[in-house]
């Protein structure tokens, strides 16, 4: 596998909060997802992700997101193997905030990625 091969979008792409037929996905750890994730965002860790599959919409396009990138090329190359159709998320959360998109927390913190 290389880059070529996993489909990309900016920041600027992806629609939040997501609507029907997409997905907003977020592969971070539980601590990273607290600080902050998009709103909306369906929430599994990426070593949960091949467990937890029947929670996302296979009819879906789906947003990877990680914090800058590289664990959610692991995840979309995986998610497309087995017949989803998910998009990595460049730059992740990251650049999510960098853009000025939205970012919440659960517990009222105010939210942020770095």
């Amino acid at each position: 596998m290389s880059f070529d091969d996993v489909p990309f979008v900016p920041v600027a792409e992806v629609p939040s909060p997501p609507h029907d037929g997409t997905v907003i996905l977020d592969v971070r750890e539980v601590d990273e997802w607290n600080d902050g994730h998009a709103p909306g965002a369906l929430h599994i860790p990426m070593v949960d992700v091949p467990a937890r599959m029947d929670e996302i919409d296979i009819d879906a396009e789906v947003y990877v997101l990680c914090r800058s990138g590289g664990r959610s090329i692991t995840v979309v190359t995986y998610l497309n193997e087995v017949g989803f159709e998910a998009v990595c998320v460049s730059g992740g959360m990251v650049a999510w905030q960098k853009s000025g998109r939205p970012l919440v927390a659960d517990d009222g913190r105010t939210a942020k990625i770095y």
